[in-house]
């Protein structure tokens, strides 16, 4: 019996040593870790959202690894596949478009794990918490920013452009109306010029767009691009049409490059999500959950209008809940 106490006691010794600063022993956090599914890092939304996520992640002492889709549906089914193979504490996805969010959450739920979906949403299935901006005001805030510029140049009857995210999503679905709204409640009446739904998502895809609808419509006056690294390419085919400055382009999310772009009114306004903190919120939605709590069943996250009048007043807050604090 004494042996046995004794034995006891040392490997009570030994996990006490184990325990790391808040009370966590070291194998135990090494085994808890959450899994970000993402549609595709290059993109820098993305990237500032799996940020967020692992901002608070870590914070609580779990590990964390982002598994790149590469915004293919059979890509990110194998990654839950693995993810839910090893045993995470957690999901949180960001879809590659909203039909094909049920497929990962039906093997989560077979496996009794959590998922939290940040963006882009499901058409069914069942979910810890869904975080979204709120894209339609967001895109409607765009939609009357671009027509009050038409209107200062005098173009509030001529034609504008769309070049979309994916229209299978429900946010490609809900900025889509909301600009559309916004150039109406603008007063520009001009017809549309097109629209166009970006599949590969990047700036050479968007050149080509924009080059074919320039050429389609001499009279094209404004463009919007749904998301942000694809409306440089837009950029780029103005310039190459040699239009610059006969173009207004509006724009979704941000870069960077869209700082100066709006400070030089190349872009007249962004409506951009705050990504870090939506992966913030995501992962603190997803924590709740696992400490016993019960998350909103939808937390939405304000989008910012940003134009080239209001770039100044507005950038300290971009700075850190678009950019993650990448942008000094």
């Amino acid at each position: 019996m004494r042996r046995r106490a004794f034995a006891i006691a040392a490997g009570s010794l030994s996990l006490t040593a184990a325990l790391g600063p808040m009370g966590i022993s070291t194998a135990h956090a090494q085994s808890k870790s959450i899994v970000y599914l993402t549609p595709g890092l290059d993109l820098p939304f993305w990237r500032y959202l799996s940020k967020g996520v692992e901002s608070v992640a870590k914070e609580k002492g779990y590990g964390y690894q982002a598994l790149d889709s590469r915004n293919s549906a059979q890509t990110q089914l194998q990654n839950a596949q693995d993810a839910i193979a090893k045993g995470v504490a957690g999901i949180v996805i960001s879809p590659t478009d909203s039909s094909t969010a049920p497929a990962v959450l039906s093997l989560a739920a077979e496996k009794k794990i959590p998922v939290v979906i940040a963006d882009i949403g499901t058409n069914s299935g069942d979910y810890v918490s869904f975080i979204i901006s709120d894209n339609y005001e967001g895109a409607k805030g765009v939609g009357e920013a671009l027509a009050a510029a038409l209107k200062e140049k005098g173009w509030s009857k001529e034609s504008v452009g769309l070049i979309t995210i994916s229209q299978a999503r429900k946010n490609g679905q809900a900025r889509t109306n909301g600009f559309r709204d916004g150039l109406k409640a603008g007063g520009a009446t001009g017809k549309e010029a097109g629209l166009q739904q970006m599949q590969a998502y990047t700036a050479d895809e968007t050149f080509k767009y924009t080059q074919d609808m320039l050429t389609a419509n001499p009279g094209m006056r404004g463009l919007f691009v749904q998301t942000d690294q694809p409306a440089i390419g837009a950029l780029r085919a103005i310039k190459a049409a040699r239009r610059q400055g006969e173009v207004l382009v509006a724009a979704f999310d941000g870069i960077p490059d869209f700082v100066d772009l709006l400070k030089s009114g190349d872009i007249v306004a962004s409506g951009m999500q705050q990504p870090y903190l939506m992966g913030q919120r995501s992962a603190q939605a997803m924590f709740t959950h696992l400490e016993g709590g019960k998350p909103e069943k939808q937390i939405t996250v304000p989008i910012l209008v940003v134009t080239s009048k209001n770039i100044d007043e507005v950038l300290p807050t971009v700075k850190t809940t678009v950019f993650a604090n990448e942008v000094k």
